[in-house]
């Protein structure tokens, strides 16, 4: 009762879910699966003999889950946080809960344990299976332990970050924004920090454990010293650290919640009208333009008065990327001998522009639902392919800067000849494709979830495991070195429950035989993109990327232009 009647609410109708019990059992079968690919990507059909190779593959598991839910935590404990509280304002709950008994440490405390419940509840549902790596050797009980304990200390400072965000800021979009950049700057922060004093200097191992990141290598390295520290030492200090920045957080929030709460903005005197010469009130109407959605999200503060200090922050990063990249010298040295540092800071970049454009999209959406202007929209005569190019264009126009700069990047590559030109233009082909898609993601999601948080979550964790399952496509690949034919047995489990995935993901509300197309087939052809891409390729990736992702816009766009009746809820058959 410490964290009061939400969290209690939240905790005794969870159970009661069938999605409860899917999500655990599904994360613990896609633990399993990812774990049958990796042993048929390292050995194949051979049989193993060696208690070596299975000990050095039971660490190889160990580390592959330790990034993996590490990485899942972070995110997901500060999405599932921010989403939560950032419903309860766009439906104007807050102010209700606000005027009950409910106490401001309540409050805070009960929207994050109960936003919360779920990835603490995965985290100990996962102990099981970083068990089965303790049974292949290699790994030791405290390495598991410290693991976890360094995840879900991840996870409350995470998910305290996030409700911190949603109760300071107004708009879906700006709170999912701040969060994700806020997260990566904090981590490149603290980088730079621990560069500057020393790795092993004291303030460089205070400022470290802040990183769970770096706590969790020293844990996956045990026969490394680190700073005159074992890895214990180095996990420990990080639990600590990150439950400390957790509980700062956290007081904040609730210090500041009924300052922040209500909106000050609304309690604001309406603007009077000014006099002209003659003492004739007169009021300055703006044009609208044929397409009234467009024009909403291009010429009004549709998304709050402040997202100049999103694209700040966004441009705080860039600089400080290329920055690194200019006083660097170039060593030649490539990241799993695939990738330049340039390669590596445009991917970077690019993917938090990705979640952001995809985040803009979903929020535009939601946004219109939870304040009820989406019913005031469908009574009107704006039509289905002026909503959806509307909402296209205006998420494109105010992302536009996050889509240049990774383009920039290229160009600068470019021009230094750090890439050739046929390679450049493949890869702004690719990117732009990647763009189109993450939009028309957000638009989707937003369509198919009558709920706010799910189509948040649906959204950008599509987006995310689409990432992590590329990132762990090619660390697999890399370690496997065998034929073409013989990676795509050895994925085919993988490709496959990721097509089912994705099939669930964006055939909910309204399935086609493009959707199922598109699900089947974006996950076989980003594995060849990947496979291409390890055997020095360059047309067949980007042609890959085009087929995939292209041809999945394209299938997610039709439905909601020439189905928007049914996918919305209203009947415009008689229409002319």
């Amino acid at each position: 009762m410490f964290a009061g009647p939400i969290f209690s609410r939240e905790a005794l109708t969870t159970p009661r879910r069938l999605r409860h019990f899917l999500i655990r059992a599904g994360y613990v079968a896609g633990l399993f699966v990812l774990m049958y690919t990796a042993g048929q990507a390292t050995f194949g059909w051979q049989q193993v003999r060696s208690h070596g190779d299975v000990a050095h593959f039971g660490s190889l598991i160990f580390q592959i889950f330790s990034l993996l839910q590490m990485t899942l935590a972070l995110f997901f404990g500060m999405l599932f946080t921010a989403g939560n509280v950032a419903q309860e304002k766009d439906r104007q709950t807050l102010i209700l809960l606000l005027m009950t008994d409910l106490s401001s440490r309540e409050m805070v405390l009960g929207k994050l344990f109960a936003s919360l419940l779920l990835p603490f509840v995965l985290l100990a549902t996962s102990m099981p299976v970083f068990c089965v790596t303790q049974v292949l050797g290699g790994v030791a009980t405290d390495q598991i332990l410290w693991s976890v304990g360094l995840c879900g200390a991840a996870t409350l400072a995470a998910g305290a970050w996030g409700a911190l965000v949603s109760f300071w800021r107004d708009k879906t979009f700006q709170t999912l924004a701040v969060c994700v950049l806020g997260l990566v700057l904090f981590l490149g922060a603290v980088e730079a920090s621990v560069a500057l004093v020393g790795v092993n200097s004291a303030a460089g191992l205070i400022a470290g454990a802040i990183n769970p990141y770096r706590a969790l290598l020293a844990v996956m390295s045990p026969f490394e010293v680190h700073g005159g520290l074992t890895y214990s030492q180095v996990a420990g200090r990080s639990v600590i650290a990150l439950l400390g920045l957790g509980a700062v957080l956290i007081s904040v929030s609730i210090i500041r919640l009924r300052v922040w709460n209500p909106n000050q903005a609304s309690f604001a005197p309406p603007k009077m009208e000014k006099e002209d010469a003659e003492g004739v009130r007169r009021v300055k109407h703006r044009t609208i333009w044929s397409n009234p959605i467009i024009w909403r999200e291009m010429c009004t503060r549709a998304y709050g008065r402040r997202m100049v200090l999103i694209k700040l922050v966004y441009y705080a990063i860039a600089m400080f990327v290329a920055w690194s990249l200019w006083s660097t010298p170039e060593s030649g040295e490539l990241m799993m001998s695939l990738i330049s540092a340039a390669g590596v800071a445009f991917v970077g970049l690019g993917l938090l522009s990705l979640l952001l454009v995809n985040a803009q999209a979903v929020t535009s959406i939601t946004t219109e639902r939870d304040t009820k202007t989406l019913e005031l929209l469908l009574v009107t005569d704006v039509s289905a392919k002026e909503f959806v190019f509307g909402k296209l264009g205006g998420v494109l126009f105010n992302t536009k800067e996050l889509i240049v700069i990774p383009l920039l990047l290229i160009c600068w590559q470019l021009g230094i000849g750090g890439v050739g030109a046929e390679n450049a233009v493949y890869v702004v082909l690719s990117f732009l494709a990647l763009v189109c898609f993450a939009a028309m993601l957000g638009l989707h999601a937003g369509f198919s979830f009558d709920n706010s948080r799910a189509s948040i979550a649906n959204s950008l964790g599509t987006m995310f495991f689409l990432f992590i399952g590329i990132v762990i496509f090619m660390i697999l690949l890399v370690e496997a070195r065998s034929s073409f034919f013989l990676q795509f047995q050895s994925f085919l489990i993988f490709i496959l429950v990721g097509s089912i995935g994705l099939y669930v993901s964006l055939t909910h509300k309204n399935p086609s035989v493009a959707l199922t197309l598109a699900a089947g087939g974006l996950p076989f052809l980003t594995f060849y993109a990947i496979t291409e891409f390890l055997l020095h390729g360059t047309l067949g990736v980007c042609c890959s990327v085009l087929m995939a992702y292209g041809f999945t816009t394209v299938a997610m766009l039709i439905p909601a232009i020439s189905e928007f009746d049914t996918a919305l809820g209203r009947s415009t058959l008689d229409k002319g």
